[in-house]
């Protein structure tokens, strides 16, 4: 069973992060199983308009530009045109979102529920309970997966979260992780300093990713391991404090500083180093980590969140998410490596390679696709009482929003009749009517 899938979110290409890279290496081996893929997101600076990627990938850019943390303003409405025009024209059969964050995935599983198309949402992050930020969102995540057909999770720990987070059954989720592209993390012993132990950590510099825990445990590591620097990739908002740290501690020569990275650069960033520090205040999965153990360094990373589960325990070293912790677990790695009771790189790569591959997250999502794409559609009715459960608040503004969208598709409808938009042929010249 062949499909036409949209996948769509807030956080793409040239945007670089795990959740970029996660849709990017799943829809290609998508369309290496012979499925049709497309990709909506917003608009990047001057980047809009309709792109192609690697094999074929087309992207369609939105021309809206994000507000807030690279994403868009929610107004529910204001997309409806754009978004139902694509996925009319590509013959969608499946829409497909990710991450919690991305207002825009969120927006798009809307209008394909009312344009009868069966939805997925992937859910790539780990929120709390108690904080507005987390209660706002959660509340969206609500409403955004009552009709959703299935949701994936990238971790055992991330299921429990979302579950509870969306009040959706179980049965509703499946456990899919991450994977890293083996071929692309190879080990290359002869970039790394056989007289230096260098650290590398590559993150965006923000709080939820622990730049705080790192710039306290840098001058502690310096001063006591003379031997060892650290490479430091990413920006953020927590930089500052890394530089501070930096002049402050005289680290200058130490500790390298190389701002954002592009995917491609990892690669040779990692294999500079010999032991790849994480210090994320909360994870789903982490596929940092992946890629640092897939180019042969020890990784040493908290204990939070998925993280425990993603990597066996001879190839990680566990700690809790405080400066006592991390520091003893970077001297253990550190002390280690001096005693050379470290595994061949090259083993280790082997190892890691053979845990997670794409293609398996590809065929493992294609069977979710199968199961759901007869699934029945819900009526109108059916649908707003979905809601009913939100609260005395939230429970009638929802139902008021999905009243109010069901019109606006209707006028759309009778303005832009399905019938006038062109669609396109598949690769294979072949249309979905034949």
């Amino acid at each position: 069973m062949k499909h036409r899938i949209c996948m769509v979110s807030d956080f793409f290409y040239p945007n670089m992060g795990g959740v970029e890279s996660h849709i990017y290496s799943l829809s290609q081996c998508l369309m290496a199983l012979g499925h049709k893929v497309i990709i909506i997101t917003h608009a990047y600076g001057d980047r809009t308009g309709v792109r192609y990627l690697s094999n074929g990938l087309k992207t369609y850019y939105l021309p809206i530009h994000p507000i807030y943390n690279q994403c868009i303003l929610p107004t529910v409405v204001f997309t409806l045109p754009l978004i139902r025009n694509i996925l009319i024209r590509e013959n969608i059969d499946i829409v497909h979102g990710h991450s919690a964050f991305s207002t825009l995935a969120h927006e798009a599983m809307l209008h394909a529920k009312a344009m009868k198309l069966k939805t997925v949402f992937t859910d790539h992050s780990l929120f709390g309970f108690a904080d507005i930020s987390s209660i706002l969102t959660n509340k969206v995540l609500k409403v955004s997966l009552a009709e959703c057909n299935h949701v994936i999770c990238v971790s055992h720990t991330s299921k429990e979260n979302t579950v509870l987070r969306a009040a959706i059954s179980p049965h509703k989720v499946s456990v899919i992780p991450n994977a890293v592209d083996a071929t692309s993390f190879v080990p290359d012993t002869s970039n790394r300093n056989s007289d230096k132990i260098t650290i590398v950590v590559v993150s965006r510099l923000v709080y939820r990713k622990g730049t705080d825990l790192l710039a306290a445990i840098l001058p502690v590591i310096c001063k006591k391991y003379p031997q060892v620097d650290f490479i430091i990739g990413g920006d953020g908002a927590k930089r500052l404090i890394l530089e501070e740290v930096r002049e402050q501690e005289k680290l200058q020569d130490r500790v390298q500083m190389l701002g954002n990275l592009h995917h491609d650069q990892v690669h040779g960033v990692l294999n500079r180093g010999h032991i790849f520090l994480n210090t994320s205040l909360t994870e789903a999965f982490c596929i940092a980590i992946v890629e640092g153990a897939c180019c042969g360094l020890q990784v040493v990373t908290t204990k939070v969140g998925g993280i425990p589960e993603v990597l066996p325990e001879h190839l990680v070293y566990l700690a809790e998410p405080n400066p006592k912790s991390l520091i003893e677990a970077l001297e253990a790695a550190i002390e280690n490596r001096i005693s050379g009771n470290i595994l061949d790189p090259w083993e280790q790569h082997r190892q890691v390679s053979l845990l997670y591959t794409w293609e398996n997250v590809a065929e493992r999502t294609v069977k979710i696709y199968n199961r759901i794409i007869n699934e029945e559609n819900e009526i109108l009715s059916n649908r707003i009482r979905r809601y009913s459960h939100l609260g005395k608040v939230a429970s009638p503004f929802f139902m008021a929003v999905i009243l109010l969208h069901f019109f606006f598709l209707f006028l759309i409808e009778r303005l832009r009749p399905r019938e006038n938009i062109d669609v396109v042929p598949d690769l294979n010249g072949c249309w979905k009517d034949d």
